[in-house]
């Protein structure tokens, strides 16, 4: 399966072949404060899997709530933070998972950082929740 993401005037898009490795949903003060939003949705696709096949991109890097550096890559028209790399996890490329423009989408696989959850916020029984951040899989 291929997927295609863009941003938001679609002059950055990405070609991510395969499923994604994880789905997670982030609800830390940092991708609150990012996305806008009270939660971020990524999409982790094995970083061989990830092209980007247009557009012009600035970066933004900076410490995530784990304590390890992560640098958002965004559209220089638009402003959309697209993607990210997380050192944290070095083989995976993290996909805002709405940039992929898919209600069908799949759902996350996990919350995590719910201790930074809006009081009134509450994710289906299947979503596992995490207080802060799993340790993560090689």
């Amino acid at each position: 399966m291929t997927r295609e993401a863009a941003c938001h005037c679609r002059a950055v898009r990405l070609e991510c072949t395969g499923e994604p490795a994880k789905i997670s949903l982030c609800n830390c003060l940092d991708c609150q404060r990012r996305t806008g939003s009270l939660f971020s949705v990524a999409a982790f696709f094995p970083r061989g899997s990830v092209r980007q096949m247009s557009g012009d991109c600035g970066t933004f890097r900076r410490d995530s709530a784990s304590g390890f550096p992560i640098t958002f890559h965004f559209c220089r028209k638009c402003g959309t933070s697209l993607w990210w790399e997380a050192e944290r996890l070095p083989h995976l490329v993290g996909i805002a998972a709405g940039t992929f423009e898919d209600p069908a989408f799949p759902a996350p696989a996990q919350a995590v950082w719910t201790k930074d959850r809006h009081h009134w916020l509450a994710f289906p029984d299947t979503v596992p929740c995490s207080r802060e951040n799993p340790a993560p899989r090689p």
